[in-house]
């Protein structure tokens, strides 16, 4: 009767071990696969910003960016040294990255111009990222009539005809008094182009036969323009314009 007993035990602390032999690695394997899921970020790129479902994640994290361009014009997504191709408008790709360590990475599009004028920010990994953005000017602020600078300005009043044609600009003139200044421009060109005053104002993209006019109050200095279209610049489309005191 004791050896049936003593058997009997022996029994049910063998399946009370199982059981919790079986728990254990359910539970280790649930951990496991949770920590090794792969995180799907959705980036939607447009003229000038990037917007990300999710801009922080765990450290240890891999994530793959589905990077979809809704905008008018070409551009890429470029982080920890993972980059698409240039995506063409409608387009999309999707880039894995592992990130291993702590920390801050920037992100951006890598055309010419695009991450200055908004298309940058910062993804975090097991801290908090900040607001996104980082591009465009500090020193200056829109209003409903253009944009206005912070800095000392003159009392003239000033229109510049600006013609944008394949690949170049003409401006009706190259020096400008300091003060409030219209530009009128119109693209006259085939293919689309835009008028940048850069760290001023960025133009809309305008297509074959599109104006449109905006003015900005300017300090006196040297200004650099260009047409942000992707590899435009490398062609001619880029120049100086002097505003004096």
């Amino acid at each position: 009767m004791r050896r049936h007993i003593n058997t009997t035990v022996a029994l049910l602390a063998l399946a009370g071990a199982a059981i919790f032999a079986g728990v254990f690695l359910q539970s280790s394997s649930a951990k496991s696969a949770t920590h090794t899921a792969t995180v799907k970020i959705n980036v939607t790129a447009k003229e000038w910003a990037f917007t990300l479902s999710r801009r922080t994640v765990p450290v240890g994290s891999t994530v793959a960016f589905k990077v979809t361009n809704k905008g008018k014009i070409g551009h890429n997504f470029v982080i920890a040294g993972k980059k698409t191709k240039l995506l063409a408008p409608g387009k999309s790709q999707t880039i894995t990255v592992k990130f291993a360590k702590k920390g801050k990475f920037k992100y951006l599009c890598s055309v010419t111009g695009h991450a200055r004028l908004g298309m940058q920010g910062t993804f975090g990994v097991g801290v908090t990222a900040p607001p996104p953005g980082g591009g465009g000017t500090t020193t200056t602020t829109t209003t409903a009539q253009g944009t206005t600078t912070t800095a000392n300005v003159g009392n003239a009043n000033t229109t510049v005809q600006v013609t944008m044609v394949d690949y170049g600009f003409q401006l009706s003139q190259a020096t400008i008094p300091s003060g409030h200044v219209t530009f009128v421009i119109k693209n006259t060109g085939s293919d689309v182009h835009n008028f940048d005053i850069n760290g001023v104002k960025a133009g809309t993209i305008l297509s074959p036969g599109q104006s449109e006019t905006w003015t900005v109050a300017l300090p006196a200095g040297t200004y650099l323009y260009t047409c942000d279209v992707p590899f435009h610049v490398d062609k001619g489309m880029t120049g100086t314009f002097q505003v004096t005191p």
